[in-house]
């Protein structure tokens, strides 16, 4: 399996990234990144609102792997929406990660004024600042009003998904528009009770592998970007090393059998409107 996948505007993004969502302490953040990266990692997904760009960005200075190697992925967050605000988020973000172009950068969150910040980020893509572009936590409604003025269609959705939530109203609207699907909290938010389901205990005992590293090799088959988070060296190897094997159709229809009506970190839209208001402030 090819260790990349072609976005719609044909760039290319590794498959399997590291995540720094919660990584609050600086000095961890740019340790972890070094180490995947070092481990052989290529795509590394950080956020305005994670308030740790800097330290991501010094972890893949302070690597000694070569920058045109490496895909970054950052977001905006809702308060920075609007064409002005935006335009100078995406500023602070470059010179806060310091590492040249941002590869991906995201719209944190569907609410606020998503049409101005898409317009400055189209504006980042014309002027070589930002490579491509796409949305995090879009339904089908929020990508099809964003879809109806978008210049630049998005290549990535980022959502919550794993084998206890499949999105199966969002995928196919996704494929549809050749969006790829990127997984947060891809292990369930390292879910005990999907870890040990005995569909994935199975699979791991078969492959000599652990459940967590099945979950990811099963998102990987099925075509999806994962970014599972940790600041442990041997966790972020293991994470990683899923390349020497391949679950059979049966063992991934098993896993695909584990799907659930609903997600387990649904966020009310009443939450989410308070995102315009929050503005993250960056750490050193």
């Amino acid at each position: 399996m090819d260790a990349t996948i072609t976005l719609n505007d044909g760039a290319r993004m590794p498959r399997l990234g590291l995540g720094v969502f919660l990584v609050s302490d600086v000095a961890v953040c740019e340790a972890s990144v070094r180490s995947a990266l070092r481990g052989g990692y290529r795509l590394v997904d950080t956020a305005a609102f994670y308030r740790n760009e800097r330290a991501v960005g010094r972890g893949i200075r302070g690597s000694g792997v070569p920058r045109e190697e490496i895909f970054v992925t950052t977001k905006l967050w809702p308060s920075d929406y609007g064409l002005d605000r935006a335009r100078a988020a995406i500023g602070a973000s470059v010179e806060r990660l310091d590492c040249g172009p941002i590869d991906l950068l995201l719209l944190h969150q569907p609410v606020g004024d998503v049409i101005g910040a898409w317009k400055a980020m189209e504006e980042a893509v014309d002027a070589g600042t930002v490579r491509s572009i796409g949305v995090s936590n879009f339904t089908a409604d929020d990508l099809d009003r964003l879809l109806a003025v978008a210049r630049i269609r998005p290549v990535v959705d980022q959502i919550e998904l794993h084998p206890y939530w499949q999105q199966p109203g969002l995928l196919p609207v996704l494929a549809r528009h050749d969006i790829v699907a990127e997984a947060w909290y891809p292990l369930g938010h390292g879910s005990r009770e999907l870890l040990a389901e005995p569909a994935i205990v199975a699979a791991a005992t078969v492959h000599g592998k652990s459940p967590a590293q099945v979950v990811l090799r099963w998102h990987l088959q099925r075509g999806f970007v994962a970014i599972p988070k940790s600041t442990d060296p041997a966790h972020i190897a293991a994470n990683f090393d899923i390349g020497d094997f391949a679950l059979s159709a049966d063992e991934m229809a098993a896993v695909d059998a584990l799907g659930r009506a609903r997600p387990m970190q649904r966020i009310p839209r009443w939450v989410m409107s308070l995102a315009r208001f929050a503005r993250p402030r960056p750490r050193p």
